[in-house]
């Protein structure tokens, strides 16, 4: 079969290696059919940032499975999953108390084993998502991306009535945006430094945007003055600039969900200090994308979502190829952020030369 690998130093080839063999009795093998490359993966590739290499990535895809271990008895050949890449152990005190991303002892696909980006894989039961009829298998790989985005939003509530202010206009934050939007915000806004990016939030359904290239914190506070009580500001760019911009936008008792990592440090002034005090800020913390009843609300949420068409992703993908065209796409971000998301399709591959 055949499998991008990433070599350290940032060497990606795309290899055969052997089909994998289902060894336990809740395994199911599967065929991956899409995959995406998530930002964090980059750090990954070009910055000596993976556990171990060679290794294969890949943790939002989606396939087919092929065959089962004689323990699984609700799935059978030929039905389309989603990869649920957390592994947690489901035995430790965090993990009875379903917070499954804090759990002590997890494991991950794609990051602390090998991922998807390969033609077969074998996977824990538990670590499928069913796709529903009429998902299709690209919406199947963005099933973990969108969850990211409503992860945040459960946390804090939910976004019904709120004024939702999208920060970093990325796969996650488009994804987010239209979440929001479809979940009963009474605005969405994003904020971004690229034109284009912009143009297309507006596209997707923003019902206003601005530009921190060209407008300071300030200026786009006071824009957002009628729109300044039950704000939900999801920060998703992961810079300290856009951390200190989340604080400086924000009206009176904002819900601050902190989605985007951080590679830099974040320092704060007295001043960004003092508007999380005078405003009566809520921070949230967001890790991951899991909540609730394994794998989470979220994941029921992004089901309703893509079935009821309100999510737009043709607009947000910028390369769709079979692995030899996805590995080339991969080696030429040369480790610079995506300007688009890239995708990983085995069903493409036959029309590639190797």
């Amino acid at each position: 079969m055949k499998s991008v690998v990433i070599h350290a130093g940032g060497c990606v080839t795309v290899e055969e290696q052997p089909l994998p063999q289902i060894q336990n009795a809740d395994e199911v093998l599967v065929k991956v059919r899409c995959a995406g490359l998530c930002g964090s993966d980059i750090p990954r590739i070009f910055h000596e940032g993976a556990h171990f290499y060679p290794i294969t990535l890949g943790h939002e895809f989606c396939g087919e499975v092929v065959r089962t271990g004689e323990a699984v008895k609700d799935m059978q050949a030929g039905d389309r999953v989603a990869c649920v890449p957390l592994q947690p152990c489901f035995a430790c005190e965090e993990c009875r108390r379903q917070l499954w991303s804090q759990c002590r002892r997890y494991q991950f696909i794609g990051s602390r084993s090998d991922g998807g980006n390969r033609e077969f894989i074998v996977l824990p039961r538990r670590n499928l998502f069913r796709l529903p009829a009429g998902v299709s298998t690209v919406e199947g790989a963005f099933f973990e991306p969108l969850t990211v985005g409503l992860h945040a939003m459960q946390l804090a509530g939910g976004c019904t009535n709120k004024h939702v202010i999208v920060i970093g206009a990325g796969t996650i934050g488009l994804l987010a945006l239209q979440a929001a939007k479809a979940l009963g915000a009474a605005s969405v806004s994003a904020v971004d430094i690229n034109p284009q990016r912009l143009a297309l939030a507006e596209r997707l359904g923003a019902d206003r945007v601005f530009n921190s290239a060209e407008l300071s914190g300030e200026a786009i506070h006071t824009a957002l003055d009628a729109q300044r009580f039950d704000q939900l500001i999801l920060e998703t760019a992961g810079s300290p600039q856009t951390v200190a911009l989340a604080l400086e936008i924000a009206g009176p008792q904002a819900q601050i969900g902190l989605i985007g990592t951080l590679h830099r440090d974040l320092t704060l002034s007295a001043a960004s200090f003092g508007l999380i005090l005078r405003r009566e800020l809520r921070l949230l913390g967001s890790w991951m994308n899991y909540a609730g009843p394994w794998p989470g609300v979220e994941w029921q949420q992004a089901t309703a979502l893509f079935t009821g068409g309100h999510i737009d992703l043709e607009p947000l993908i910028a390369v769709q190829a079979g692995p030899q065209g996805y590995a080339e796409a991969v080696a030429a971000l040369g480790g610079q952020p995506m300007n688009g998301k890239i995708m990983l399709d085995f069903t493409r591959s036959q029309q590639e030369a190797c």
